[in-house]
Order: structure tokens, then sequence, then C-alpha cells
């Protein structure tokens, strides 16, 4: 490959240290890559929480209307930001290894008691733009008052700080490849089997357009072929659910034994009663299916 590969990424500090990522691993196996940022509908419109924005794909569609014209190459994404339906013409090449998917529940430590679930004081008022979160914590502790919050890591976390929330919920992915400093805070990690987090979440997923042999074979080597297989799984429940990143949907699905072992937990809003489902099988094949008839069935 004579030229730099272009890679298409957001402007935040997360998604920079994910397209860095991928550049590192590119000029490992010898191949320069160039990082063009590129804004999308989501970095553009701040003051509405997701629920009320148009359309799906909030931080995807412009960076993937940038590869379909050729002004990128690759490119990089938090793959539980991504449509289930790559738009025609484009393909996931390869996912990264998987960093750890919980979330976070963020504390401020005037608002702590040890007595209640998660360390939340009673009536508390928790930071979130997530359909699932909301509806997750909401299972557990339906006292708390929900408030949309909006922004990057540094944004949100910086508003809990200044007292505009008592507790946000926060992906620790971005927190660990941030290398964050959260010492004032009280720092809850949520068991993903419990708090089960967004499919995909910890991943990033690689597009390219599908015509690219060049592109998809160097991608190759970089794929992680154990935790596509986990993914596939994740994301097949939101492709038959038919949801975008916003569905109030969980789904975790690991190996363990050499068997799949998945928890899922489904709202219908993110302000109705949570199905919750555990399930474990010899193979991946029809799994999501099983997954989405059991939630089904308690909904």
């Amino acid at each position: 490959m004579n030229n730099p590969i272009i890679i298409g990424s957001r402007g935040s500090d997360l998604a920079l240290w994910q397209a860095r990522h991928v550049q590192s691993q590119l000029a490992e196996l010898g191949h320069e890559a160039e990082i063009k940022i590129i804004k999308t509908q989501g970095d553009k419109v701040q003051h509405l929480s997701f629920d009320k924005m148009e359309g799906k794909g909030f931080f995807t569609k412009e960076i993937e209307n940038a590869l379909l014209s050729k002004e990128i190459d690759l490119a990089v994404h938090s793959h539980k930001d991504l449509e289930t339906t790559n738009p025609e013409g484009l393909v996931i090449a390869a996912v990264s290894e998987r960093e750890n998917p919980a979330d976070l529940l963020l504390v401020r430590k005037d608002c702590i008691d040890q007595n209640q679930k998660f360390d939340l004081k009673k009536d508390a008022v928790v930071g979130t733009s997530s359909a699932r979160r909301k509806a997750q914590i909401l299972h557990f502790r339906p006292d708390v008052s929900i408030e949309d919050i909006r922004g990057n890591v540094n944004t949100r976390v910086q508003k809990l700080r200044d007292g505009k929330f008592d507790a946000i919920l926060i992906a620790l992915a971005g927190i660990k490849r941030l290398e964050f400093d959260l010492s004032d805070l009280h720092v809850i990690e949520m068991d993903p089997t419990e708090f089960v987090p967004a499919p995909a979440q910890g991943v990033l997923g690689l597009q390219v357009r599908e015509d690219d042999s060049e592109i998809v074979d160097v991608l190759k080597k970089i794929d992680n072929e154990e935790v596509s297989q986990r993914v596939k799984v994740e994301r097949g429940v939101l492709k038959i659910f038919n949801g975008g990143c916003q569905l109030p949907l969980g789904v975790y699905c690991v190996r363990k034994n050499g068997r799949f072992v998945v928890d899922a937990a489904m709202a219908e809003e993110w302000n109705t009663k949570v199905a919750k489902l555990h399930l474990e099988s010899e193979t991946a094949e029809g799994m999501s299916q099983k997954i989405v008839d059991g939630l089904k069935k308690q909904l």
C-alpha cells in the first residue's frame, strides 16, 4: 500500500485515543496512517437527549458517508454506537480486543450511603442519557431521579464534580483508556452480569468499503476472532429487536469452559419493567434468537 491509510474519527479525546490505538497497530504491521477528524450529529447537538434526536447513528453517519465518498479509508467506531446493518458498500472488517465492558457509577463523596444499593443515598439525582442505564438503575433503585447528561467523558465528570448531579453512570472502558483520575469520587464498578452493558460495549469496530480488498486484508491481521464471536451474539439480539443504541437493552456474552454464557436485560421503555435473562449454550448458533424469545416472554 503506497499511500497512508486515512482513518476517520470523531474529535473527542476518547475517539482520538481509539483512532491512535488502531494507527499504532497498523504501524506495527508496517502501514502508515493519518487521522482525519469528522464532526457527527451527536457531537453537534448537545442540548437534546438521544431519545429526542431524530433517527439513529448519531455518532456514525457522517463518518460512514466520508467512507463511501472516499474521503477516508477506514472508520474507527465504538462498536456499540454502530447500526446493526452496515450501509450498502460498507463492512466491519475487524473488531478490537475488548476493554472491561462494565459501567461505573460515580458518586460524589457527600452522597454516599453504604446501607443503600450501590452505596448511593436515597432519592439521589443520577445523570445519564442512556435509556439502558436509566432502565437498569431504576430497576435496582426506583427511588432515584434521572436527569439527562450530555458531553464527552471530561464534561460529564466535571458536571458531577460541580454538583449538578449526585452520581453519574459512565462506561469503564473510556475511563481506563483515558487513564482518568477519579480519586475525589466514590467509584462503584457495576457487575456486568447484574447491570448489563450495551451490546459490544468496550469493543472497537473497524469499518471499511467492502470492495477495498487491500485494507480488508490488512485488517484481518488485527481482527480479534474470540471477541467477534461474542459480539455477534450480543448485537444479534439488537438486530432482531431492530434497535439502535438507544434501545433499553443490555446483552453481555462471555466464554466459560468452552460454553457461551449470556446475561441480558431489557425494557420496552426506559421507565418500564426490566426483563432479565441468563442463558448458556455450547454454540453461538441461534443464541441471539433464544435470548430475544426469552426476554419477550417476560415483557
